[in-house]
């Protein structure tokens, strides 16, 4: 299958899905720069040698990393305190390669070696007891971009992403299935309803009528298509 320019650009990003070059995950920054939406240099976690992968795919020049989205630097790991650690799981549902490992109301840990040094786990923390430390395969942060990343495991982190966000879509169509079907129960049940009086003819329709509506919501809701969220700010 021939790959489009997207899907070049996408191979040549670092898969952290970090939301720091001012999108939602790698996949739609690579679509932007290949629409003319995005420049090259969005990207810190890929670094200089990411722009100039980037910037020989595309036939831009070579510029510096973008200070609004950040500054190259050594890659780190998340940690968590576990002492205070709640058990909240906002970090779990904030981590987009599945790198932490708990439950509700259950101590959270997370896995070092899955870990993109993405950051999206720290701020959802009610507690802080989340940190960004240096990754024990360089404690001395000496190596930053590629150097600090493989193609490896980018390509891992990507998989990882796309088979949580698979996963979120198809739990998020069974929910939305389970309530379509108790919706309709629901409607059945009060359509069943003997009225006896023009009052409880019309409470029954006025139930009727906001069920309605929900169902109605909700089968528009599914049929949207999904708004891409917006741009981070400088």
């Amino acid at each position: 299958m021939t790959k489009t320019l997207a899907d070049q650009i996408e191979d040549l990003l670092p898969q952290t899905q970090c939301t720091k070059c001012g999108y939602p995950a790698c996949r739609p920054y690579a679509e932007a720069i290949a629409r003319g939406d995005a420049d090259i240099n969005q990207c810190p976690p890929g670094g200089i040698e990411g722009v100039a992968r980037l910037a020989a795919l595309t036939g831009r020049p070579v510029i510096p990393i973008n200070p609004a989205n950040g500054v190259e630097r050594a890659r780190p790991v998340a940690w968590i305190d576990e002492n205070l650690c709640i058990g909240c799981t906002l970090c779990i549902q904030a981590c987009p390669v599945d790198a932490i490992l708990g439950a509700a109301k259950q101590m959270h840990t997370i896995l070092p070696s899955l870990c993109t040094g993405c950051d999206l786990c720290v701020a959802p923390c009610p507690v802080d007891c989340i940190v960004m430390v240096p990754n024990r395969d360089d404690p001395d942060g000496a190596l930053t971009g590629w150097d600090a990343w493989s193609q490896a495991q980018a390509d891992a982190a990507r998989a990882r992403h796309d088979f949580r966000s698979e996963r979120l879509r198809r739990e998020k169509e069974e929910n939305d299935a389970r309530l379509a079907a108790k919706a309709l129960e629901k409607m059945r049940a009060v359509t069943a309803e003997q009225t006896n009086s023009a009052d409880e003819l019309a409470e029954k329709e006025r139930k009727r009528a906001i069920i309605a509506a929900a169902i109605e919501r909700a089968r528009q809701k599914a049929a949207a298509p999904a708004a891409p969220p917006p741009e981070k700010k400088a």
